[in-house]
């Protein structure tokens, strides 16, 4: 697993999701800190856990970037 410290904080709910889609944590994990952010920024709407599990999968059904 990546060491965060440097870069962007990560929202409780976002990490516990990146902690189960490895797939999605290596690629969250491979982008530069700005595409960290943007992905972050993108979390604040979801209201649910589901919403967050869906949303981490679609990191990797397609990307965000």
């Amino acid at each position: 697993m990546e060491n965060y410290a440097n870069g962007p904080e990560i929202p409780m709910g976002l990490g516990m999701a990146l902690a189960k889609n490895a797939e999605a944590m290596q690629y969250f994990a491979s982008l530069d800190p700005e595409q960290q952010r943007q992905i972050i920024e993108g979390t604040h709407g979801i209201q649910s856990k589901q919403e967050m599990q869906q949303y981490v999968e679609s990191l990797t059904n397609g990307g965000i970037f």
